[in-house]
């Protein structure tokens, strides 16, 4: 069976996991997750509007941005997690635009077991999400329920062929 990311036991205080992966984020992920997500403010799909604005251009959602970051980190922090727990200190220190490329790292700050789920443990990261240019352009703190690497409930899900094994 193949695995993927880090179980609970696999973190230690400390470690920094910079992501493998990179996003370039184009106009139209950015428009079509403002549209999608409902916001209205023009700063993030009117080219015209924006201009006027102090960056001078169209602004990426902050949505989007985070939701990048996040989903870059995940192989490496959340990959067999079980929930989020939390996040906090989100901040957003500098502007993403479209042609920007994301790329994130995260540091392990805290891990401990969980006392009410044997088959778990909480895992927090800081991470930062990174422009081409090395610019720090957001960061979080977040904690999640991890499952241990003897845990039951994340393994055993791939179904089983009826036409029988593969060859």
């Amino acid at each position: 069976m193949t695995s993927m990311g880090r179980h609970y036991e696999d973190f230690t205080v400390g470690d920094v996991y910079q992501h493998p992966l990179g996003r370039t984020i184009t106009e139209a992920d950015n428009t079509w997750f403002t549209l999608l997500t409902m916001n209205t403010n023009q700063n993030h799909f009117n080219a015209d509007f924006a201009a006027r604005a102090p960056y001078g251009r169209v602004i990426v959602n902050s949505g989007l941005s985070v939701a990048i970051v996040l989903g870059l980190s995940v192989g490496d922090t959340s990959q067999n997690a079980i929930m989020n727990l939390g996040w906090e200190q989100i901040r957003l220190a500098h502007p993403v635009f479209v042609g920007d490329t994301l790329y994130a790292e995260s540091v392990v700050l805290a891990a401990r077991r969980s006392r009410s789920r044997p088959y778990a443990g909480i895992v927090t990261c800081r991470t930062r999400g990174l422009n081409q240019d090395g610019d720090t352009c957001l960061s979080w703190e977040r904690s999640v329920m991890v499952y241990t690497r003897d845990a039951d409930q994340d393994k055993g899900y791939f179904p089983v062929a009826k036409d029988g094994p593969l060859s």
